[in-house]
């Protein structure tokens, strides 16, 4: 009942202060009735009324410098720049000690893309303030968008060192520790909060971020495990342990923390595709694509669900449907490689051979290093009896991966399909000179047993010379 009171008498302020500039009649109200009327616009983004109360407010209460904080933020929302800092300049001789000028006015500057001097309001903020690892954070985040990354990271470690559990200071630290290949030196740093905090659920999450962009996910597990254990409703741990499971091939494991995630946060898009993709690697394709299907009702723009759905699809054989789920995410993104290579298998299991043609073609230039993109791509030409054309496209394929011996091989088999037994046994014996064990995918090519004890024959003998 309070609340539908409440309600109603926030929406009787906004009418009366509506009728009154509609008729162009005078306004009053108190202080608080005008910062809740600004808000109210303002969390509507309707910055033009927002800034008529806010103009009225001020000449109500001209040495308010609340009031003109919010016209200053108002006008930088509707990038009027150079007015917001003069503002911000008239509100300092009011209050000069007041940190918010000077953080509104870092951000303003950022906003110009006036970095120097964004760095230097946020530093006159610091000494005004109690709790400063915001204040770093921003001004870690403006060096970083100027990439000066050692200037960023040294400002991150002084928000961490504020507060631990600065949540945004801790991922961009790690960001530009990537970035600037330090994140393996770093893992001192953060065993040293833990050293310090053993109970520090945020300290133990970010050494479990690290070791993850690392790549060393059987680690990263048991830091994200550690920081659940000491915060049971801590929704990110869970959720970056289930893609550590998920990455370290446990999906059972994963399938379990992720659905520990969803009761703690909630829907989400995210957590839908994460829960499907694990379904998916336990070939639990039905439940899969109807996690897959609640992920893309959430976002239809998540292409990454649209993919995952159509290799359910896929893997059941079912290749008319799962094309049009991956069309669907490849318009959502049209320059991811694994998109277009995708896109270029389905089309050549319905039969659109040109349409399959096409698409490896984009799959090759987005992702010339993939080996198995020339190798599929080719042998169409070579199921076709057209032998040159799938040399040449194992050459290309070649051209960017030298040292490919299953490209080698292959090429040797199509050199020997268009009768070119010199051209073909040169190119055999640099492949077994790169890799003698896998020429066995050579043998395996062929069906014919006559062909298959001739290369026999030349490898053993090879292998008697050279090994």
């Amino acid at each position: 009942m309070t609340g539908n009171y409440k309600r109603r008498e926030d929406n009787e302020r906004i009418k009366n202060f509506e009728e009154a500039l509609k008729n162009h009649s005078s306004v009053y109200f108190d202080e608080e009735t005008f910062d809740e009327i600004i808000n109210y616009y303002f969390d509507k983004g309707r910055f033009d009324k927002a800034l008529k109360a806010c103009n009225i407010a001020c000449q109500h209460y001209p040495f308010s410098a609340d009031f003109l904080l919010l016209k200053a933020n108002l006008l930088a929302e509707i990038e009027e720049y150079d007015n917001a800092l003069s503002v911000l300049e008239h509100t300092e001789t009011l209050q000069p000690l007041e940190p918010e000028i000077f953080i509104l006015r870092g951000t303003v500057f950022n906003q110009c893309q006036q970095y120097p001097e964004a760095i230097e309001a946020y530093k006159k903020a610091l000494p005004l303030v109690d709790d400063k690892d915001n204040i770093y954070y921003n001004i870690g985040l403006t060096y970083q968008t100027t990439e000066d990354y050692a200037e960023a990271i040294l400002y991150y470690k002084k928000a961490i060192e504020e507060n631990l559990s600065n949540e945004n200071a801790l991922y961009d630290l790690a960001y530009c520790l990537d970035l600037t290949d330090k994140l393996e030196s770093s893992i001192s740093y953060y065993n040293k909060f833990i050293d310090y905090d053993p109970y520090s659920q945020h300290a133990w999450y970010n050494l479990g971020t690290v070791y993850s962009k690392l790549k060393k996910f059987e680690e990263a597990a048991k830091a994200y495990e550690y920081a659940t254990l000491i915060d049971e409703e801590f929704g990110s741990a869970f959720f970056n342990l289930g893609n550590a499971y998920l990455a370290m091939c446990e999906p059972l494991k994963a399938l379990n923390v992720y659905k520990i995630t969803y009761d703690i946060e909630g829907p989400s898009s995210e957590i839908f595709n994460c829960l499907a993709q694990a379904y998916e690697r336990l070939e639990q394709y039905d439940l899969a694509m109807k996690y897959y299907m609640k992920s893309t009702k959430l976002d239809i723009m998540n292409d990454e669900s649209w993919f995952g759905g159509a290799n359910c699809l896929a893997m059941q054989n079912k290749w008319y449907e799962s094309l049009h789920f991956f069309n669907k995410a490849l318009k959502l993104n049209n320059e991811n490689p694994k998109y277009w290579y995708a896109v270029a298998k389905a089309e050549n299991q319905v039969g659109n051979i040109i349409s399959s043609l096409e698409a490896y073609e984009e799959a090759s230039i987005l992702d010339p290093d993939n080996k198995d993109i020339w190798l599929e791509w080719s042998y169409i030409y070579y199921d076709q009896g057209k032998y040159n054309m799938a040399v040449e496209l194992v050459k290309r394929g070649l051209d960017e991966n030298a040292d490919d011996s299953d490209l080698l091989y292959r090429n040797s088999a199509y050199l020997i399909a268009a009768g070119k037994y010199k051209e073909a046994f040169s190119c055999l014996e640099n492949a077994l000179f790169l890799d003698f064990e896998n020429h066995t995918v050579l043998l395996e090519f062929f069906s014919n047993l006559e062909i298959q004890k001739a290369l026999f024959k030349i490898i053993e003998r090879f292998r008697k010379e050279n090994l």
